[in-house]
């Protein structure tokens, strides 16, 4: 079927500027639609106020407007462009609320402008909470028990019947904007207030907590004809409570059975079919640790956050399919991007680890309340990939440009028992630092987890790094300890703070063993095809997958996780 040859020119509209919650992902996202749709031959013109972005330069789009994200300016630019389709999943929450707003005010349908990819419908259903719940009761697909509430007075009868702990979601908002668990009245009348003013339809969901619950989440893609893949699974290593922006998240899934795995995938493809959604899709389960028990939390009907990692993750371009998707191709009619051979048409796979650590801004407001939940605080995040778990983990801390070297923080390895057990319950940016020293002080791993519900195999992670410290700390440095310590992710940096032992007599033995860094290849598949455009990252293993070219070259230096400055 391929393109849909009446789409002659097409608006897009970008998330304006950067705020928490919504960053860079959707410049990204934002840029791969501007060149996937400008490469079929249809005229771009791009919306956005923030001119800091890749998608704003005068090369990604056709035209670019500078202009303020807002109906008058949109319906002033529709009038002036002409445009046959409006596509609105690209620039996070505040696109996708202009388009809904654009449609309900008539002036789409006034100006002949059609809503590409996902329509209106689909996304009241996924965003408005009350639509939402009745579709999943209406597929069978359990939800915690919940009510939508427009004022103060339905929240109290709720807690009246079900009591406390309850989950506040505002419908149409972004990062759990509003959001938050409330305990006890005060903090109900505090979330509440806030949830209602925060949604663009006063409308909130309030649910009983599933807190402690695993926090699972699959990237979906779905065309016109059905097709349905599942790009990525992704587990948050801190339980449901911490909002998945703010959470260190794993990729794929770690510790789940393949039971899980099965249960979750196949709803997550019942979901995106009974909401019709043409393009992609995030959905999140909390799935319980101690049985089968799942309910869904919520579903984002376009390209989320996550779906910029899960991109990046699984090497499979989410945002460049789904744009195409929305001009009227189908999955089985696009190409594999990396391989250029094999066809879209498939679910990656995964021979390595991924681990994103969220970057907070912290460091720059040292007195705001550090302590993580259901709103997202971060700025912006880092990944990693290895081989290993501990190895992900170490690289992606490393990458945060921290004054600390692998989980050694400074002030917190000062702290006693009791301190780092209350530092612990306090959930903050620096828990996962304060786990570790909880280990080196010897608190075992059970007690861990009924403090933090963290499944214990990232627990048991943690510990196996802690246990090369004590390794590095008391035994000789040879070259197998030495390639040990390399392959779990130690820097030279980290192996002498701990050992002592100076970092040119590291390089020494590392340079006489010949013990060094081989990098392999991210291509989608496994090595099943060969690829033409993939990248690469390092580990200590024995193949290397990197093939240089003589040809003359230079090397770009990027600027990090994104934070405030």
């Amino acid at each position: 079927m391929g393109v849909d040859k009446s789409i002659k020119k097409v608006i897009i509209i970008g998330s304006g500027p950067i705020i928490i919650g919504q960053a860079a992902e959707f410049d990204y996202s934002g840029t791969q639609a501007c060149k996937a749709i400008k490469e079929e031959g249809i005229k771009t013109v791009l919306v956005n106020s923030n001119p800091a972005t890749i998608m704003t330069d005068m090369n990604i789009a056709d035209k670019v407007y500078i202009e303020p994200l807002n109906i008058e300016s949109l319906e002033n630019i529709i009038v002036k462009e002409n445009p046959d389709g409006i596509l609105a999943g690209f620039g996070g929450q505040t696109a996708l609320n202009l388009a809904m707003e654009l449609k309900e005010k008539g002036i789409l349908d006034k100006f002949n402008v059609r809503l590409l990819g996902t329509d209106s419908d689909t996304i009241k259903k996924a965003e408005d909470r009350e639509e939402f719940k009745k579709l999943m009761i209406d597929i069978n697909q359990p939800v915690p028990m919940s009510i939508i509430a427009n004022n103060i007075e339905e929240c109290k009868e709720f807690v009246e019947n079900y009591g406390y702990p309850v989950i506040i979601r505002p419908a149409y908002t972004l990062g759990g904007t509003g959001g938050g668990i409330a305990s006890n009245y005060e903090e109900l009348l505090n979330i509440c207030e806030n949830g209602l003013k925060s949604s663009p339809i006063n409308q909130i969901l309030l649910e009983q907590s599933v807190a402690g619950w695993k926090e699972i989440e699959y990237e979906v893609i779905r065309d016109k004809k059905d097709n349905c893949i599942i790009v990525c699974n992704m587990e948050n290593i801190d339980p449901v409570g911490v909002h998945t922006g703010d959470s260190i998240v794993i990729a794929p899934s770690q510790t789940l059975r393949d039971k899980e795995y099965q249960m979750l995938r196949t709803a997550s493809i019942d979901i995106i079919r009974s909401l019709k959604i043409e393009g992609g899709c995030n959905v999140q389960f909390a799935l319980d640790p101690n049985s089968d028990r799942y309910v869904v939390i919520e579903v984002n009907p376009r390209v989320s956050r996550s779906s910029a990692l899960a991109s990046k993750a699984a090497g499979y371009p989410i945002a460049k399919i789904v744009a195409k998707i929305a001009i009227g191709y189908s999955i089985d009619e696009l190409k594999n991007y990396v391989t250029k051979k094999s066809s879209a048409f498939f679910e990656p796979s995964l021979d390595y680890v991924v681990v994103k650590i969220p970057k907070w801004p912290f460091d720059k407001f040292n007195k705001a309340d550090k302590k993580l939940g259901t709103q997202m605080k971060a700025t912006g995040e880092v990944m990693a990939i290895s081989r290993s778990f501990e190895n992900a983990l170490l690289k992606a801390v490393s990458c945060l440009e921290g004054k600390f070297t692998g989980l050694r923080l400074p002030h917190i390895m000062s702290m006693n028992k009791d301190d780092i057990i209350e530092k612990i319950k306090m959930s903050d940016d620096e828990k996962i630092f304060a786990i570790a020293h909880a280990l080196r002080l010897g608190t075992d791993i059970d007690s861990i987890y009924e403090l933090t519900k963290i499944d214990k195999w990232f627990l048991h992670g943690i510990n196996d790094i802690v246990k090369m410290e004590n390794r590095l700390e008391n035994e000789n440095l040879d070259k197998e300890l030495l390639h040990e310590a390399k392959a779990m992710g130690f820097t030279n940096k980290d192996i002498y703070e701990i050992s002592g032992i100076e970092e040119k007599l590291i390089e020494k033995i590392l340079k006489d063993n010949k013990i060094s860094s081989v990098y392999k290849m991210v291509d989608t598949c496994s090595g099943e095809f060969e690829s033409t455009t993939p990248y690469y990252y390092s580990c200590y293993d024995e193949e290397d997958e990197n093939i240089i070219s003589n040809n003359k070259k230079i090397i770009v230096l990027g600027s990090g996780p994104i934070r405030i400055g």
